[in-house]
């Protein structure tokens, strides 16, 4: 595995990290949470763009999100006991699916 492929892992944590900080914030109404969330996203983007170097991007956004969806779900379920029903489950199973489906078959690994 690429090392771009580390900074993409790192870039999933912080955006899941940050997603999950959105709540606590209450609208933006509290500093640290804000702040926390603040450099979450940017420590998040920050290693996209390491990531991008040696991977096309539609591939780099596809996992960034897929996984992020399914990790965001994952967490929140047991963060803030919101649970989800078996569709929308069975949706992010499809929507992992996919993302795999794309990794294996991408034909640009390269720029």
């Amino acid at each position: 595995m690429s090392v771009s492929y580390y900074f993409l892992v790192v870039a999933i944590l912080f955006e899941v990290c940050g997603t999950l900080l959105l709540p606590v914030t209450q609208n933006f109404t509290r500093l640290w949470p804000t702040l926390g969330l603040a450099v979450c996203y940017l420590t998040a983007f920050y290693c996209l763009t390491f990531a991008v170097r040696d991977i096309p991007i539609a591939i780099v956004y596809a996992i960034w999100s897929g996984i992020g969806v399914m990790l965001i779900a994952l967490f929140s379920a047991f963060v803030y006991k919101q649970l989800l029903e078996w569709p929308a489950v069975l949706g992010l199973g499809f929507i992992v699916a996919g993302v795999a489906l794309v990794n294996i078959y991408s034909q640009s690994h390269g720029h």
